[in-house]
């Protein structure tokens, strides 16, 4: 990856950040702190790793993505606006009835979506399924699923694990979301998941662990995965919960609480000096 296409990259996730506090405000819900803090990696996969194609959005052939933490769909969606899969203007109507984007992602009715997901732990069992029938199907399509390290409580989720060492998925990348915080507080005091990456090399993971707000990180760790031979990959990003916005960075309290319109216009104007500072670069 050059400098312009890092450059590029670092742009592009400056407007889903903004996206995202914009689709959380207008709902007046929502939740914007684990949004944040993958808005990274959700720009990493749809612009540079994924083979997809937002005019054909059901390639069979196409790689696949399940946000198993569907409630960080603020972020998916906005990525795929940025993508180009829908109107960046559909971000304003989040979680209004009878919007095409609502509080989790819908596979029936938002393109772009591959696995309907909010149900916590769930979305690595539909990743796994999908990794399985692209190895039936004798396909090369890769698949993707990102989680939050809260999230990796759910018991599920290592049901689901065990399976894909078993099969030798080595077509599905997990990525876990290791922001430290959770609904209820710190993941190390509500039920301390740690070591995380030993835990997934046990059962039979490559493991990495990357900064999920570097691109070089994460371009070198997406690429390693891809190598891997006869098991499945998990890349452990760690990250700031609220990334870009000052105020909301490591911050419980905005796990899931939309800003009202002091605290919107303050994070629209720091995450704009952000994007125009990128831009002048």
């Amino acid at each position: 990856m050059n400098s312009c296409d890092k450059q590029q990259l670092k742009i592009t996730a400056a407007k889903v950040r903004l996206g995202i506090i914009e689709g959380v405000f207008n709902a007046k819900s929502g939740h914007p702190g684990g949004s944040l803090s993958a808005a990274d990696v959700f720009t990493y996969l749809y612009f540079k790793e994924m083979r997809i194609d937002p005019k054909n959005p059901k390639d069979p052939d196409r790689d696949r993505f399940v946000l198993s933490k569907g409630h960080c769909a603020p972020g998916l969606y906005s990525a795929l606006a940025q993508r180009g899969y829908f109107s960046t203007e559909e971000l304003k109507s989040l979680r209004h009835i009878g919007a095409m984007l609502q509080g989790h992602p819908d596979m029936k009715g938002t393109p772009g979506v591959d696995m309907s997901s909010g149900s916590l732990g769930q979305g690595v069992s539909a990743a796994v399924g999908m990794a399985l029938a692209g190895k039936l199907d004798n396909k090369d399509y890769r698949v993707y699923t990102l989680l939050g390290d809260g999230e990796i409580e759910e018991g599920q989720v290592w049901e689901a694990a065990m399976f894909a060492s078993h099969k030798k998925l080595d077509n599905l990348c997990l990525i876990v979301d290791s922001n430290g915080l959770q609904i209820d507080g710190p993941v190390s005091e509500v039920a301390g998941p740690e070591p995380i990456d030993k835990k997934f090399e046990a059962f039979g993971f490559d493991v990495q662990i990357a900064n999920g707000h570097c691109f070089d990180e994460l371009e070198a760790a997406f690429e390693h995965a891809k190598t891997v031979k006869g098991k499945p990959s998990v890349i452990i990003v760690k990250t700031v919960k609220g990334k870009g916005v000052s105020f909301m960075e490591n911050q419980v309290s905005w796990h899931g609480t939309a800003p009202n319109k002091e605290q919107y216009e303050k994070a629209m104007q720091e995450l704009t000096a952000a994007l125009h500072e990128l831009e002048g670069c």
